[in-house]
């Protein structure tokens, strides 16, 4: 799951404090209580965390976090699972948007709507794009907070664009509402023919429900999955299969880790990488910044269209013996106060209205104010499908063998169609 880990972006490490054998029950120690949560990722980003954690302490002395992080995104969930099962689990964790549906559906998260609503909360529910709630929301009701997103847009090489012949910038014809599929399409067929990749996608629901939507398609319409049998939907993921097996597209996972996407992108051997605000990090290790810009995904009109918006959510664990605290913490994380704090100098977008600065403050790339339009008007995965748990990782998991040509795209088709209702069923 590398695309899980890089999507997020940001979603790793904090910076912990004591914890205590007492601690989680209230009011048998003088001393703080210790709010214990988690997420995954590594510690190479855990200072970004470092002054959150410091400034929550200096303000709450009375609360300490003890972050119990796990290091692979795949183990994550069910090690999460287990400790629900077992009553040991951390009173406050992350949720995937591909896993928050069952995790809903299990009955083990807090309803948090009247407490988003209610006095202590430092943000409301409307401060929050709709779109972006996915599968945390469920029969109106909140369970899990957007902690922070990452818009899948399409990154841009201008150089690499140059030297194919192309002369058309892909951000001023957006800006034109001219930027069609049509035309992103030529591009890509340009750039092969100068012996170049077109693009680089993960095989993941951002990038291919942004390419059905960008050929008018649907994916889930009135609760039934309507990828393989919508016309238009069924146009993109033929394009999808056509453009990996001639190498127009090229799927980074499984591209070799000493030729990966990012290595191809700095060296100029492709013209569009579909990623979110966490391509910059590694732009600014081994580019020139200026040759890169991005641009979302394009429609058959040209007029903007919404696109998909990788996030992550904090939940309170329902059996939790410190709910008071609990929330105390999962506020100020995703109050607009704290994602100014967590967000600054990294890799992902503010999930909450009014932290925008986060994203233009440095004015890079160009377009950056692409990353919000994203974000405003963009999706999270499809409630239906993250309510089902594993269906997102099996359709992922099928259409790589459409994309690899391991089987026949109409086979494909029909034998995507017969896996969505068997897990529906």
């Amino acid at each position: 799951m590398k695309r899980a880990l890089a999507i997020l972006g940001v979603l790793t490490l904090a910076t912990t404090a004591c914890s205590g054998g007492g601690g989680n029950v209230p009011g048998t120690s003088g001393g703080p209580v210790t709010v214990r949560w988690s997420t995954w990722g590594s510690a190479e980003d855990v200072k970004l965390y470092e002054k959150f954690t410091e400034d929550f302490h200096r303000r709450y002395p009375g609360i300490r976090l003890k972050l119990e992080s796990v290091a692979k995104y795949e183990d994550y969930h069910p090690k999460l699972l287990a400790q629900l099962t077992s009553k040991t689990a951390p009173d406050v964790f992350f949720v995937g948007d591909d896993n928050i549906g069952k995790f809903v559906s299990a009955g083990v998260l807090t309803p948090l709507n009247d407490k988003l609503a209610g006095p202590d909360s430092k943000s409301r529910p409307e401060d929050f794009f709709d779109g972006v709630y996915g599968g945390a929301k469920r029969d109106g009701q909140i369970y899990g907070v957007p902690n922070d997103t990452n818009p899948e847009v399409l990154w841009f090489d201008k150089k690499a664009l140059k030297e194919a012949g192309i002369t058309e910038d892909p951000a001023a014809l957006h800006e034109a509402k001219q930027w069609t599929m049509a035309k992103y399409l030529d591009m890509n067929a340009k750039l092969k023919a100068a012996g170049k990749a077109g693009s680089i996608f993960w095989n993941w629901y951002g990038s291919t429900y942004s390419m059905i939507n960008g050929f008018g398609g649907k994916v889930w319409d009135g609760g039934k999955f309507v990828a393989t049998t919508d016309p238009k939907s069924l146009e993109a993921l033929r394009t999808l299969a056509k453009g990996y097996q001639d190498k127009t597209f090229l799927s980074a996972d499984v591209l070799p880790d000493s030729n990966g996407p990012s290595t191809q992108f700095l060296k100029h051997k492709v013209g569009f990488y579909a990623g979110g605000r966490w391509v910059i990090d590694s732009l600014r290790k081994g580019g020139e910044l200026d040759d890169y810009d991005i641009v979302p995904f394009p429609s058959q009109t040209g007029e903007p269209m919404p696109g998909a918006v990788a996030a992550s959510y904090l939940s309170i664990n329902k059996e939790t013996k410190l709910p008071k605290e609990a929330f105390t913490f999962l506020t100020e994380f995703v109050g607009k106060d704290g994602q100014l704090l967590r967000l600054k100098g990294g890799g992902a977008v503010p999930s909450v209205k009014g932290a925008e600065q986060v994203v233009l403050e440095d004015g890079y790339p160009a377009h950056a104010q692409t990353f919000l339009d994203v974000r405003d008007t963009g999706f999270a995965n499809y409630p239906e499908e993250v309510a089902v748990p594993g269906l997102t990782a099996a359709i992922n998991e099928h259409l790589l063998t459409v994309w690899t040509g391991k089987v026949d795209f109409d086979q494909g088709m029909t034998e995507l169609a017969r896996l969505v209702e068997s897990k529906l069923g």
